[in-house]
């Protein structure tokens, strides 16, 4: 039977890739923690724990009418990004999927009421919210897997956790340790482009708005104490201040691993950054003592 063996909310701003003479320039005279964060979220898990493969919830991979799960014996080829190439281009990318536990998503979404399409067209683009952290976290360790999960943008909050739990209970019909990574922001209103120039520092202080930085900060104290019972009472709340992508990498992450009844506290692999407006940060979920819950077996009588 397999397992989720950690859980990660992860930033992938563009900011990440650049040279850190770049970074340090837009940051005052210091490094971005996102940087360093990663480095030792790498040391600590990905050289460390024993897993088999990464599943990424991919807040920049929007689809329609489903969501989408690669399913690539492999995935190569250079990455340049169509948001910002200037920052991201000719990134060489060269990791192995896992078409097993991609089929068994979509085995398991039909009973969930909801639909994810195992896609593996060789033509199928790529996403910086999942190269970047490949980068930083999978390059150099060829025998794990990663797969990308799309994020539907006709989805409901109900709709991400039902996704969400059909890949929890996928990962336990298979034999894989599993890594799940919530690939996005919290807050996510950008500066306008006249002023965001003046708002490219790390500082909290630089964040879109005074609620969308209250509202960021609740969520890392609710993270921390493992009350993700709270995240998921005021979504509604959190809607106000627009979380990237509708919250939902985080909302299919903590559907796979039991929703509030998963009390896993997480730990701050960065300092809360401002990314021109956004809420970034990295927080680490580690497996507690037992295991995660496993998704739930709800009937679909849920709006």
């Amino acid at each position: 039977m397999g397992e989720v063996v950690g859980v990660g909310l992860i930033a992938h701003v563009p900011t990440i890739m650049l040279p850190k003479e770049t970074r340090m320039e837009l940051n005052e005279g210091k490094d971005s923690t996102l940087v360093a964060g990663l480095e030792k979220l790498r040391k600590d898990v990905f050289e460390s724990v024993d897993y088999d493969t990464v599943v990424v919830f991919d807040s920049h991979w929007a689809t329609t009418v489903e969501f989408v799960v690669s399913s690539h014996e492999r995935r190569h080829g250079l990455f340049t990004s169509e948001e910002l190439p200037r920052g991201m281009h000719a990134v060489p990318f060269d990791y192995r999927g896992d078409p097993e536990l991609a089929e068994l998503m979509s085995e398991a979404a039909e009973k969930n009421g909801t639909w994810i399409t195992p896609i593996d067209d060789p033509d199928l683009p790529v996403m910086y919210a999942t190269i970047n952290l490949w980068k930083f976290l999978g390059e150099g360790l060829p025998d794990k897997k990663w797969v990308s999960v799309s994020l539907c943008q006709t989805a409901t909050d109900e709709d991400f956790l039902r996704a969400g739990r059909a890949i929890g209970e996928a990962i336990a019909q298979s034999d894989r340790r599993v890594i799940l990574l919530a690939s996005g922001a919290l807050s996510h209103t950008f500066h306008k482009l006249r002023e965001l120039r003046k708002h490219e520092m790390a500082d909290p202080s630089n964040i879109f708005s005074k609620e969308a930085l209250n509202a960021d900060y609740e969520r890392l104290d609710w993270f921390a104490g493992g009350d993700h019972a709270r995240v998921l009472e005021t979504m509604p709340a959190f809607h106000r201040v627009r979380p990237e992508a509708m919250f939902g990498h985080w909302l299919l992450a903590i559907g796979a691993i039991g929703e509030e009844a998963c009390t896993a506290p997480g730990i701050q692999y960065s300092d809360y950054e401002n990314s021109i407006g956004t809420g970034q940060v990295h927080v680490w979920f580690p497996q507690p003592a037992g295991g995660f819950p496993r998704a739930k077996d709800l009937t679909l009588s849920r709006e």
